[in-house]
């Protein structure tokens, strides 16, 4: 492929809620935008999404596709690619798998965040069935099942007590979690809300005509369980923050970049949005985040633009 380099006022790296949100508000402010989107959504795994005011149920494949159609009427581009490298002088340069190279003023990474799943028979399969990891996306519709908790660390003891709000027929399986490793609050609050604990190493799910009936130790023993919670390790892609120089900042769940408020990064142009942001965003959140962000870019963009003009005329 011939390589084309065109410019841009702003690219958005990623085509999620969070990028899309962006490119929405900047296509609207007349900012010619480009989305590069590499099409691996976090929540595809989901039949539905959940707690999103307006879209409460919709298919995140269905969510995505009116988000596209939204954009496309401001004349907003998108290209499913991937970004490969990036640079920055006076403008950002973004290099493409394609081998195509695209500029821009502005850049915005809403690249999201990976789940990486316990290494457990059966866990990935099942992922947005009925292995779930998140009550709030998915309690409601499983709501009052017999509802089992994988422990991936100590830390898996709040989200069995936050599962406990859904069902009151709760197991925790402390899988390669010490039981010494739980703390004696941790032991009052799961007694408290009725959580069982059983220790011992999981093997594998027990599924029977396509839908988990149980969950089963490597001692052999079985236990009915209709639902699972997992807490998937949260993978950051923050590779492109890291390439530019963006302060970074460690959490218990991955390197992020340092921003404020609206997303803007130490590094002056690049912003983040999303996931991209911080671990704990839902959809909605995200397309907050990216609203934000590309409103923020666009004033920015005007003023800069002003001023330039002011100090041009000598006024």
């Amino acid at each position: 492929m011939t390589e084309v380099t065109e410019h841009y006022e702003v690219i958005v790296v990623g085509g999620g809620a969070a990028g899309l949100s962006a490119a929405l508000v900047l296509g609207r402010a007349r900012r010619r935008t480009l989305v590069v989107d590499a099409g691996e959504p976090r929540n595809a795994p989901s039949a539905h999404m959940q707690g999103y005011l307006g879209r409460d149920g919709m298919s995140p494949a269905e969510f995505l596709s009116v988000g596209r159609e939204e954009i496309a009427r401001y004349g907003v581009d998108l290209v499913r690619d991937r970004v490969v490298d990036v640079t920055r002088d006076e403008d950002f340069t973004v290099a493409l798998a394609s081998g195509g190279t695209v500029r821009a003023r502005r850049l915005v990474v809403a690249t999201g965040l990976k789940d990486e799943l316990p290494p457990v028979a059966g866990v990935a399969e099942r992922f947005g069935r009925d292995v779930l990891h998140c009550p709030y996306c998915h309690g409601w519709e499983v709501r009052d099942r017999a509802f089992g908790v994988l422990a991936t660390t100590a830390l898996s003891v709040h989200q069995a007590l936050m599962v406990s709000q859904w069902s009151k027929d709760v197991t925790l399986f402390l899988h390669r979690v010490a039981e010494s490793e739980l703390s004696e609050q941790d032991v009052r609050r799961l007694a408290a809300a009725g959580v069982k604990v059983v220790p011992g190493e999981v093997a594998g799910l027990v599924v029977e005509d396509d839908r988990l009936t149980g969950v089963r130790l490597v001692d052999g023993t079985a236990y009915e369980r209709e639902v699972l919670f997992v807490a998937p390790r949260a993978v950051p892609r923050t590779e492109l923050f890291v390439k530019l120089g963006a302060e970074m900042t460690e959490t218990p769940f991955g390197s992020y970049p340092v921003v404020d408020e609206r997303g803007l990064t130490s590094v002056p142009g690049l912003w983040a949005a999303g996931n991209a942001s911080g671990f704990a965003e839902q959809v909605v959140n995200a397309a907050s985040r990216g609203y934000r962000a590309g409103a923020a870019i666009n004033g920015e963009l005007l003023m800069t633009d002003l001023d330039a003009a002011v100090e041009a005329a000598g006024v």
